[in-house]
């Protein structure tokens, strides 16, 4: 295999990334202030907790996603054209059946939760069913095109994701000033404008998959040992797709149950900040981890390592460079952002950052994992713990303690679960963890601190102002910058950042 072409296409396919990425953030902090105004903090709660109780039944989704993703990226690796068309129809197979089971329990569990244990004032109760019903459309969907959009992944074609999310970001911003100047009842809108472009954008995805790449035409087929690889594979990974889930969505409905929306809409607002961060490390690693279940498949595991170690570092660095700026001065975003913003969204956005930063250590370590296949043990113990996030957090909510404390469990348990990924990789993929210890985790813990001193002392010494937001952020980059170049980086990938920095010297010399 060349790796100096894998190389080439992973820096491709995150630069097409990352340009979308651009565009998208400029557009959603726009759009999410509009949609904030328009529909007012109690109304964007609402949006935002019914939307969880959907998405709480996308547990199901998630887990088959992660094995329909799994088997396509494998089949792949192993250029087995005849075994990949099997797979793909089995698993549109599946996810019909799956579609209409899940849309049964959220017509009855879903709406008998709704309509009686959450907190919504009685006159908006007709408004969140609206959105429950909408969100359910949209979640159906979704779920219809997992097959599509995991071929989309192993073929590591990002330019499409690219384009159509991009799409998908103007749109919302088109329906944000819609219900803006909307006299009836703005949430209603809102939940019914939000299917259009997600019908739209799947239409495109199915066609594209079907034109593109020969699986992908379905086939009326029930292949038994393809069924119960992947439905085996999905009902092990629904441990994990379960935990995470509840560490979301079921803290998110603990709180309302707790608080009001009001907090609600402080939490949303914190974790779409952290989101649109995060999302930008989703692009290097959407386009790292086709190569790091590929380079399994084929066997080159010492390939495979290399990945692991590069690929943690640099996503953790990149989320580090947006995020530490973005820490010190969420207080002045905010107000430049929203204007007011609610109780607890400083607090929130923090603790949301420190947990990404955290569990970025462990994202390759997944990608790692799902390669093997061999997932039960490792599910029944990690996913065990991660699910340990919603009981633990309850508890202390109903003890009266402040919403915040559930994300510092949150930090708390993802760090135990590294722990635990350490253990289970060091025998299935033969992980030097010692050596990653090292390297990695200890290597960024470090690269933070230093990173961080020089701000720290810029916004403590400074009064808030726009002067000391430009002055920090500036001070912040070119603080990590030097801290990843000089502590992050072995000698080989200083050297490579040293050629390319005079490659484009050279080139701006020229111009």
């Amino acid at each position: 295999m060349d790796n100096s072409t894998d190389n080439r296409r992973i820096a491709k396919n995150t630069i097409l990334l990352y340009i979308r990425m651009v565009v998208m953030m400029l557009i959603s902090f726009y759009t999410t202030r509009v949609i904030l105004k328009a529909l007012g903090v109690d109304d964007y709660g609402i949006n935002s907790v019914v939307g969880v109780l959907v998405s709480t039944f996308s547990l199901i989704s998630s887990s088959l996603s992660g094995a329909t993703s799994r088997f396509i990226t494998y089949g792949l690796g192993n250029n087995n054209s005849e075994e990949l068309q099997k797979t793909f129809s089995s698993a549109v197979n599946i996810n019909i059946i799956l579609a209409i089971v899940v849309i049964i329990a959220i017509e009855t569990v879903g709406v008998w939760f709704l309509n009686n244990r959450m907190v919504i004032a009685p006159e908006r109760l007709y408004a969140a069913n609206w959105v429950l019903q909408c969100s359910t459309i949209t979640f159906a969907i979704g779920l219809l095109s997992v097959p599509y959009n995991a071929s989309i992944i192993a073929h590591e074609k990002m330019t499409v994701f690219a384009y159509m999310t991009i799409f998908d970001a103007v749109a919302k911003l088109a329906i944000a000033i819609g219900i803006k100047y909307y006299g009836g009842d703005k949430l209603i809108l809102f939940a019914v404008l939000n299917i259009l472009p997600i019908i739209i954008s799947q239409i495109i995805y199915w066609q594209y998959c079907k034109h593109k790449f020969a699986e992908c035409t379905y086939k009326r087929v029930w292949d038994k040992k393809i069924f119960k690889e992947i439905s085996g594979f999905a009902m092990w990974n629904f441990i994990g797709c379960t935990a995470g889930i509840m560490k979301d969505n079921g803290v998110n409905i603990a709180i309302n149950i707790f608080t009001n929306t009001a907090v609600n809409a402080a939490r949303g607002l914190a974790m779409q900040v952290n989101g649109i961060l995060w999302r930008f490390i989703q692009n290097f690693t959407i386009a790292l981890n086709p190569q790091i279940i590929k380079e399994y498949a084929a066997g080159n595991l010492v390939r495979m390592h290399k990945l692991i170690f590069t690929g943690t570092r640099l996503s953790y660095f990149m989320f580090m460079l947006l995020s530490i700026p973005i820490f010190f001065e969420i207080k002045s975003i905010l107000h430049l952002w929203l204007g007011e913003s609610p109780a607890h969204t400083v607090a929130f956005t923090r603790l949301a950052i420190i947990l990404t930063l955290a569990e970025i250590v462990s994202q390759t370590l997944i990608t790692a994992q799902s390669a093997t296949g061999k997932i039960k043990n490792y599910q029944i113990v990690v996913g065990g713990i991660l699910l340990l996030n919603f009981p633990i957090s309850y508890l202390l909510l109903y003890w009266g303690m402040m919403p915040e404390v559930t994300m510092i469990v949150a930090i708390v348990i993802s760090q135990i679960c590294l722990v635990a990924r350490l253990y289970f990789l060091r025998t299935m993929v033969q992980l030097p963890v010692a050596e990653f210890i090292k390297r990695v985790y200890l290597n960024v813990i470090l690269v933070t601190m230093v990173s961080a001193i020089v701000p720290y002392i810029c916004y403590t010494m400074l009064q808030p102002s726009i002067l000391r937001f430009i002055l920090l952020s500036a001070l912040s980059v070119a603080s990590s910058a030097v801290c990843i170049y000089y502590i992050g980086c072995n000698r080989e990938e200083r050297k490579i950042i040293a050629t390319t920095l005079a490659k484009v010297k050279r080139r701006i010399v020229r111009l």
